[in-house]
């Protein structure tokens, strides 16, 4: 389900209309996030740790209303529900993208992205059967400790979906963290709201 915001009423009406006309409004931010209760949970319950932060970083988008608005011909759209595409890696050294849908419950979020992620090895199509805007643009570079990051964009394909990317867990003095790249775009959210995406998913990631 969407509801259509009014930009009339929206304290953000005129940051909408500067950063839409931008060619490219995307800004980001690379963090260091704690993963050290988080591994070491999904190592005791035996799941995936990759699933794990994915369902993590989708339960706090959903919490935080920005990160479910996607600008449709010139309008604000509010998603009742964001979902992940995310990249799949294949044994042949490339990958797919995928969609996921969200499940507020992990066990049932677990059969969903399995299915969907066996599904994009087993294929060889780039692309998933189904996508859409109500989504974040997830990829995982488990092999890259990375500082910064950018992504390659199409400036003439309408997009406003947040990017995040994961890098290469490391530890250090029994601590371990992950490089967290996170772009949105400047038209449906400030740092202010990039800032509430990052505190929420630490907190969610510190859940035993």
């Amino acid at each position: 389900m969407t509801q259509i915001l009014d930009l009339n009423t929206w304290a953000r009406k005129d940051h909408f209309q500067f950063f839409s006309q931008f060619e490219e409004p995307f800004f980001g931010a690379t963090i260091n996030i704690d993963c050290t209760i988080a591994y070491a949970t999904a190592k005791a319950k035996g799941i995936s740790f990759f699933l794990h932060y994915l369902h993590k970083s989708l339960q706090a988008a959903n919490q935080i209303p920005s990160f479910r608005y996607r600008i449709v011909e010139d309008q604000v759209w509010v998603y009742d529900q964001v979902d992940a595409s995310s990249t799949v890696d294949r044994p042949n050294g490339t990958f797919g993208f995928s969609h996921i849908d969200y499940d507020e419950d992990f066990e049932k979020f677990k059969v969903i992205a399995q299915t969907e992620i066996e599904t994009v090895r087993q294929g060889t199509s780039l692309f998933p059967s189904r996508s859409g805007d109500c989504v974040i643009h997830f990829s995982a570079l488990p092999w890259i400790d990375f500082t910064s990051l950018s992504h390659a964009r199409s400036f003439t394909f309408a997009d406003s979906s947040p990017k995040i990317s994961f890098g290469k867990m490391t530890e250090s003095a029994g601590k371990r963290t992950m490089p967290v790249s996170i772009h949105v775009h400047h038209a449906l959210m400030d740092g202010y709201h990039l800032g509430q995406f990052i505190e929420r998913y630490q907190e969610l990631l510190n859940e035993a």
